[in-house]
């Protein structure tokens, strides 16, 4: 298995790459839906809502079959990293937004009327007063997503995309040896989630407080 861990690390690295590229394709997505919902007209509301039920509603799996099988019969053909990188991305936005959603309403309505009582508009008071205080108490409920997104990659490899799962198998097909491989790989994913998780608990240290 040592001969073999150079090539299954090439496949963390494309792990990585999905699912940072995802986060934040996801917290784009979950920001515009959550500020949807909680201060958007009925109409937004209504689009970010059936958004966040339809994705959540739906496995993970299936949302990409659909962006790389389905799509092409609309004449819409996607590579395989793009489309697992956009079905993570879209995927991981619909559970940011109800993150960042109580967060939100977790921010009590007397400082959105003192914020407009001295002139501000009501997105300069989002974006100023709101949103950095509804960040900072997302964070412990977006690390988990950050941190567990690593994870949810592994999809990628039932569309040929080369990350870890995908070279284990490559692996696997030469050695022979399921049960090695896959306890390496878990034993990959189990360090790779506890070093992100305790990074992102320190960050939570220091920048958490709470709001009256």
């Amino acid at each position: 298995m040592i001969d073999y861990l150079g090539y299954l690390l090439e496949g963390l690295l494309v792990t990585f790459e999905l699912s940072f590229i995802a986060l934040g394709i996801g917290m784009i997505l979950g920001l515009a839906a959550a500020l949807a919902r909680t201060y958007g007209n009925k109409t937004a509301s209504y689009l970010a809502n059936g958004y966040i039920e339809l994705i959540r509603g739906t496995p993970l799996t299936v949302q990409l079959f659909i962006i790389y099988f389905g799509l092409p019969s609309l004449g819409l053909l996607f590579s395989p990293t793009f489309s697992a990188i956009v079905a993570l991305g879209i995927n991981s936005g619909a559970y940011q937004a109800e993150y960042f959603r109580g967060a939100l309403e977790s921010i009590g309505g007397g400082q959105m009327e003192a914020a407009l009582s001295i002139g501000m508009s009501r997105p300069k008071a989002i974006a100023r007063v709101i949103l950095p205080q509804a960040l900072r108490l997302a964070l412990p409920s977006w690390s988990n997503e950050a941190a567990y997104l690593p994870k949810y990659s592994s999809v990628a490899f039932l569309v040929t995309v080369p990350e870890l799962l995908a070279k284990a198998k490559v692996v696997i097909a030469q050695n022979l040896k399921p049960l090695e491989v896959y306890l390496v790989v878990g034993l990959i994913y189990l360090v790779t989630i506890a070093s992100l998780s305790k990074i992102l608990d320190m960050m939570y240290e220091r920048y958490k407080f709470t709001v009256e």
